[in-house]
């Protein structure tokens, strides 16, 4: 983390988050620290609470303790709505685009809530309609030429292949205009290549948007060349915190991915 960071108020903070579902802490005092144009990681084994962590920050659910602010702003008891109006945005593990539409109007329809002209000047295709339309749509073109997507901006999303609907639902989050882009296992199921692309587009986003990202994602790879700082958890609590190199080397952190030795759980 830079000398500035350090001393910068974070553009994403949680302070002792958590949630229960019944008798059961899915995630319990969690703090994370995210700073502007910062490239953070969220790993841990399956179930270990990740996604629970971003659907809290997004307002899917709602923490049962704790708090989480967005440039200082509580954001506790706001609607997921609301949280991208704020300024988070995320994608999800799932592809969830608008199959019938072009790559075009997916990204447009993020920027609803950017729109100025009224019900009357769409109805009635008044001058201010067609000028802000137009901005619109040069804007979803530049959106879509930074995930290299430029040349299938009339193409409906479910005519492209997998790879490029990930990097679309990339581009439709980034057209709400967020602080903080949370990525929720963009690499899952693509190849090698496809994978390797999207690594780029994420360096070139955050470097080009000035944005924050939170990343969760099993390639192991992918998070180790490009994360700063990367935080584990397990059962749904923090077991470390730090660069990738300590993260690599750490004992808690290879326990939780890949067991307990037999030796070592006889020695004990």
């Amino acid at each position: 983390m830079s000398k500035t960071a350090e001393t910068a108020m974070p553009i994403l903070e949680a302070k002792s988050l958590g949630i229960q579902f019944g008798g059961l802490k899915a995630v319990q005092d969690f703090n994370m620290a995210i700073y502007r144009g910062e490239l953070v990681g969220l790993i841990g084994p399956n179930g270990a609470g990740k996604t629970t962590v971003f659907n809290m920050l997004t307002g899917v659910y709602q923490p049962t303790e704790g708090s989480f602010f967005l440039d200082g702003e509580k954001m506790n008891g706001k609607k997921p709505h609301q949280v991208v109006e704020a300024g988070i945005a995320r994608t999800f593990q799932n592809i969830r685009l608008f199959k019938k539409l072009t790559a075009a109007e997916n990204v447009k329809a993020a920027m609803n809530m950017h729109m100025k002209y009224g019900l009357f000047s769409a109805l009635f295709r008044r001058k201010g309609y067609w000028e802000e339309e137009k901005e619109i749509q040069g804007k979803a073109l530049e959106l879509l030429e930074l995930v290299r997507l430029g040349d299938k901006a009339d193409v409906t999303a479910e005519n492209l292949p997998y790879g490029q609907q990930r990097r679309l639902e990339i581009a439709r989050a980034l057209a709400t205009g967020m602080k903080v882009l949370l990525l929720d296992e963009p690499a899952a199921g693509m190849n090698p290549t496809e994978t390797a692309q999207l690594l780029d587009i994420i360096r070139l986003i955050r470097e080009k948007l000035n944005i924050s990202v939170l990343l969760i994602e099993h390639d192991m790879s992918l998070v180790m060349k490009i994360c700063e700082r990367i935080q584990v958890i397990d059962y749904g609590v923090t077991i470390a915190s730090g660069t990738p190199e300590e993260i690599a080397d750490n004992p808690r952190v290879i326990e939780a991915y890949l067991g307990k030795d037999e030796e070592e759980e006889d020695a004990c």
